[in-house]
């Protein structure tokens, strides 16, 4: 059977939204489909052990998805490559579009595994786990990466993984040492762009780290000549981001709105199943760079419903007037 293939039919630079774990979910992807809809959409990821346990169906709402987000792409996490070919076989019966393999996490209980950014140390093992995704599945393979563990390998690192030809390598800029605490290097991903060309590989080259706006993210594409751009903490409160608008764009008044609106779709889709103080991180991210902010965050984070979220915005609403 032929293996379906979305990425062939978009438009360069392809502009992504980055998996975040407990920010991604489905209601935080709902609103981007609705305000400014990135070309691809991915999901938290999620552990494929966990998905080929017993508890799987505990796991089963981070996979929660709608028409609307496609293309979709899961995200999965694991070092065992049948284990990792399990969960992708139930993916694909879940019919996302695209499958990615985390190779880039570099939380420590993940990492203890042998997963997320541990597999840099273990390309073999890395390459065996694009290689029985892809005789799994007949939907497109893909993986996010960072540009080595303790420090910069992105020729030697990229080049492993292209052997396997996945269909896309979304490259975070940075080492897994380096974390978040530097700036994304982005002439690495202009590296990875060369060791692809040289080996006349078709794999897609995506970069990733510390894009702010949608006007960057086209400069970086351009500069580095990667087919595309995944944007994370950058588009974090902006559900208008993907359409170019700025956070300062948008009025106060209607983010706020929208904010409870998240509130009420988070409260509707994970009640008992997720901790409602997982919302907390994103009212710190809309409720900011205008007057009374930091008071209203500070009662925000009181909250433990919908309607309390709400009778504090009206509250500080009708205390406030915004042009």
């Amino acid at each position: 059977m032929k293996k379906k293939n979305f990425w062939s039919t978009l438009k360069k630079p392809i502009i992504i939204l980055a998996p975040m774990a407990n920010v991604t979910d489905a209601a935080f992807r709902e609103l981007f489909a609705k305000y400014g809809k990135p070309d691809v959409i991915w999901t938290e990821f999620v552990s494929a052990e966990g998905l080929c346990s017993k508890g799987k169906k505990n796991l089963l709402v981070d996979l929660k998805y709608s028409e609307k987000e496609r293309p979709i792409i899961a995200q999965i996490f694991g070092s065992s490559p049948e284990t990792l070919a399990r969960a992708a076989k139930m993916i694909q019966k879940l019919k996302f579009d695209g499958i990615d393999i985390n190779m880039g996490c570099p939380d420590r209980s993940v990492e203890r595994q042998g997963a997320g950014a541990a597999l840099i140390k273990n390309p073999e093992l890395a390459k065996e786990a694009i290689k029985k995704v892809k005789e799994a599945v007949e939907i497109p393979v893909s993986v996010k990466t960072r540009t080595g563990y303790s420090k910069d390998q992105t020729e030697e690192w990229i080049a492993e993984l292209l052997e396997e030809e996945p269909v896309a390598i979304t490259i975070h800029a940075r080492t897994r040492k380096e974390m978040s605490k530097v700036p994304a290097d982005w002439s690495t991903i202009k590296r990875a762009v060369k060791v692809r060309d040289k080996k006349k590989s078709k794999t897609l080259i995506i970069g990733n780290g510390d894009i702010a706006s949608l006007k960057e993210a086209k400069e970086r594409a351009q500069e580095t000549g990667c087919d595309g751009i995944m944007i994370g903490r950058g588009a974090f409160g902006n559900p208008w981001f993907f359409k170019g608008k700025e956070l300062q764009d948008i009025g106060v008044e209607t983010r706020l709105k929208v904010m409870c609106w998240h509130t009420r779709i988070f409260e509707r889709m994970f009640k008992r199943k997720k901790n409602f103080s997982i919302m907390k991180k994103h009212f710190k991210a809309y409720a900011s760079d205008f007057k009374g902010a930091k008071e209203l965050r500070m009662e925000l984070m009181k909250t433990k419903s919908a309607d309390e979220v709400e009778i504090e915005i009206k509250r500080f609403l009708g205390k406030n007037k915004f042009a």
